[in-house]
């Protein structure tokens, strides 16, 4: 391990330069978000209503979508951003990259700047630090890391910084936190992965330092009593409010208090809030996440270009939800909360 500050932001900027990224040593605090306008070869209207089929989408400028300021963290970000795990981006096959790096490029010139990855996201660090690095200073970059224990969570640094071609990140995460012995690592005194995150940002190789879990609440509003992280990426979703222990209800009253950036995932529960019955669209999914006191952003998976554009535009349209529009979309989702809270069960 390189023990010394200097060293290792060194030993960073050394394998970046190596590596051929161009690195930014400070991202903005008010992110860039102007919308690149697309080139003019057509098709037809999207239909905002489907996110499982793939239709041709209008190449129209489109709007600029809002912004929020993600928590404690100060920093102003659209309220979509791109996920980087189940889609294209974390798939090893050969015939996939093309796909990942024209999904990447189009979601920057879409006004996409949050960019969320993990260090065990198969080949999604190395495929963004393709695209990405040219505008390091306009983007919010976000990975995450399995590890609980200090020098493993310093070698997993080390290598998402190398494959994303940075030398450093807007956001490291804790990732898939979910019971008490995680917590107990993490915060070993002598060994625990919270002295990497420390010292990371003591070195200013990391900004921001955040957690998350999507299965266990608790757990999560815990760790926010804990200690104070600066972001939780959890499940916010139309049918998490029937689950018997609501993230919505468990962890946003604890982030409120302690103003953490709150993003969410699995707004659409990979889908399936949008089977025959449930709900109309990511209009629907998109606007009942982002409309919960508390959320700031959220981060949505694309398939393909075309999803891509449908998410975009719908995040361009957002408008908060009223009270009677929320419970509309929560008794449509009553009868399917547990096929749509599957991913509770991962440990």
């Amino acid at each position: 391990m390189i023990n010394t500050k200097t060293t290792r932001r060194n030993f960073l900027k050394t394998s970046v330069a190596v590596a051929g990224g161009i690195v930014g040593n400070s991202a903005c605090q008010q992110l860039t978000t102007s919308t690149v306008e697309p080139s003019a070869n057509s098709t037809s209207t999207p239909d905002l209503n489907s996110q499982g089929a793939s239709t041709s989408v209008s190449h129209a400028p489109l709007e600029k979508m809002p912004q929020r300021v993600l928590g404690r963290t100060g920093v102003t970000v659209p309220i979509l951003g791109l996920g980087g795990s189940a889609s294209p981006l974390s798939r090893p096959q050969e015939e996939e990259e093309a796909n990942s790096i024209a999904i990447i490029e189009r979601a920057y010139e879409l006004g996409i700047r949050y960019f969320d990855t993990a260090s065990n996201y198969g080949p999604s660090e190395e495929r963004l630090g393709k695209v990405l690095p040219p505008h390091r200073k306009e983007i919010f970059l976000a990975s995450k890391s399995n590890a609980r224990d200090r020098d493993r969570a310093w070698q997993e640094l080390e290598q998402s910084l190398k494959r994303l071609k940075t030398d450093y990140l807007d956001l490291w995460q804790f990732h898939s936190v979910s019971f008490d012995w995680n917590l107990d690592a993490i915060f070993n005194s002598k060994h625990g992965a919270i002295r990497a995150a420390r010292e990371a940002k003591e070195q200013k190789i990391v900004r921001f330092v955040g957690i998350t879990g999507h299965n266990n609440p608790a757990i999560i509003a815990q760790a926010l009593r804990r200690y104070p992280f600066d972001t939780a990426l959890i499940p916010i979703n139309a049918a998490d409010k029937h689950t018997p222990s609501p993230f919505i209800t468990g962890v946003l009253p604890v982030a409120q208090k302690n103003n953490t950036g709150i993003i969410a995932m699995k707004v659409p529960a990979y889908g399936r809030l949008f089977k025959p019955g449930i709900l109309d669209g990511m209009q629907q999914a998109m606007g009942y996440a982002l409309s919960q006191p508390g959320v700031h952003c959220c981060i949505i998976a694309a398939e393909d270009i075309n999803l891509l554009e449908q998410n975009v535009r719908v995040a361009s349209a957002f408008q908060s939800l009223s009270s009677r529009e929320l419970q509309a979309i929560e008794q449509r989702t009553a009868s399917a909360w547990q096929d749509s809270s599957f991913f509770r069960e991962w440990a």
